[in-house]
C-alpha cells in the first residue's frame, strides 16, 4: 500500500529473509535488519496499525501489561514529525486497550550512534508524554564507540521530570557499559545485561539494588551476545536472586513472541513451575507502572498464574505483601 519495494512476496518469505540476515551476526549487521521494518512505517496509519496489531497479537497471547519501545526518530522520513509518530503509536495502544483490555506503555528511546542533540530532543519528548502513554526512556543501538554516558543530559533531563529510565547495555559490550547506563545514567532497569556476570561487585549492586534485567534469549543468540541458549546467564542470575525478566526485543526480526521466549526458557533452563511463577512476577514488579497500579497488576497476575499451578497441583506460599 505504501509503494515499498521488498525483496519477498509473501509473509513465509519474509520470516525466512530475516532469518537469513539475523541468524549468528554481530549486533550492528543484527540491527540492519530494521531497515526493512522502518521502511513500512513511516506513515501515520501504518505506526497506528502496528501499535494495534502489536498489542491484539499479545492479548492473544494473554499478555495483560506490555511496554513497547520504538524511536520516534526513525520515522520522520515523509510526513511526520516526533509528535506525531508518538501520537499515531498511542492511537493504535489506545483502540487494542479499548477493545482487548490489555493494558499498555511505550518507552521512548536514543540510538547511541545518532547525536546526544537529538537524545535530549527524544527525551523532552518524553517528558511531554509522560503519564499520557508513555512510561520510559531508553537508549538502544550499537554499544561498542557509542558509550551512554555521551547522552548524559537526556538522562539527566528525563530523570528531573520524575521519568523511569532503562538503558541497553551489556549486551555487545562489558560490564563497564552496564555501570555507565547506571551510574551515569540512572537506569531503574537493564536491557540485556547478558555480561553482568563478568563484574561480580557490579552484579552484587544490581542485586542488592533489585535493578531489573530485560533478557531475550533468541535475540541474545542470534547477536551472538551469547554463543548458545544452554550459555545463556538467564538461569544462573536467577539462582542468584537477580530480578530477571522474560522479553521478545523484536518479535517480527527474531520471529519470537512471548509463548516462545517462555518455552525456550522452561525447555533450556529446566525451570520448574515456581521458577516460571518468579520469573513472570518479576515482569510485573519491574513493570513502569505507578505503584498503586502495579499492585493491581500483580494481584491480577497473582490469581492466573496460582491457577496455573493449582491445576498442576503446585502450591505457593508467597503473600500479597511480599509481591511489591
Amino acid at each position: 500500500d505504501q509503494g515499498v519495494k521488498l525483496e519477498v512476496k509473501n509473509e513465509a518469505d519474509l520470516e525466512r529473509f530475516l532469518a537469513r540476515l539475523t541468524a549468528g551476526v554481530s549486533l550492528p549487521t543484527y540491527l540492519k535488519a530494521f531497515d526493512l521494518t522502518l521502511a513500512v512505517l513511516q506513515e501515520p496509519g501504518a505506526l497506528e496499525r502496528v501499535a494495534f496489531e502489536l498489542a491484539e497479537d499479545a492479548h492473544r497471547e494473554n499478555v495483560l501489561y506490555m511496554e513497547v519501545r520504538y524511536c520516534p526518530a526513525l520515522h520522520l522520513k515523509q510526513d511526520l514529525d516526533l509528535h506525531g509518530t508518538v501520537d499515531a503509536v498511542l492511537r493504535g495502544l489506545s483502540e487494542a486497550g479499548r477493545r482487548y483490555g490489555i493494558q499498555t506503555g511505550t518507552i521512548i528511546c536514543g540510538i547511541r550512534h545518532l547525536s546526544p542533540k537529538l537524545s535530549l530532543e527524544l527525551a523532552d519528548l518524553a517528558v511531554a508524554y509522560a503519564g499520557r502513554g508513555v512510561v520510559g526512556f531508553d537508549l538502544a543501538g550499537a554499544e561498542k564507540d557509542y558509550p551512554a554516558k555521551a547522552h548524559r543530559e537526556a538522562f539527566d533531563r528525563v530523570l528531573r521530570n520524575n521519568v523511569n529510565v532503562t538503558v541497553h547495555a551489556g549486551e555487545a559490550f562489558g560490564p563497564g557499559s552496564i555501570r555507565q547506563a547506571l551510574h551515569y545514567c540512572g537506569a531503574h532497569r537493564i536491557g540485556h545485561g547478558t555480561r553482568l556476570g563478568e563484574d561480580p561487585k557490579t552484579l552484587d549492586y544490581v542485586n542488592d539494588h533489585r535493578i531489573p534485567l530485560e533478557m531475550c534469549l533468541t535475540s541474545n543468540v542470534q547477536t551472538q551476545a551469547t554463543p548458545s541458549f544452554e550459555d545463556h546467564p538467564f538461569r544462573d542470575y536467577l539462582k542468584r536472586g537477580v530480578r530477571v525478566t522474560l522479553n521478545t526485543d523484536n518479535r517480527l526480526v527474531s520471529s519470537t513472541t512471548m509463548t516462545d521466549e517462555l518455552d525456550r526458557a522452561v525447555g533450556t533452563f529446566d525451570l520448574d513451575p515456581i521458577d516460571v511463577r518468579q520469573v513472570l512476577l518479576n515482569g510485573f514488579k519491574s513493570a513502569f507502572v505507578p505503584y498503586a497500579e502495579k499492585g493491581n497488576l500483580l494481584r491480577h497476575a497473582v490469581l492466573e498464574i496460582d491457577q496455573e499451578l493449582k491445576r498442576s497441583e503446585i502450591a505457593t506460599t508467597e503473600s500479597e505483601r511480599d509481591l511489591l
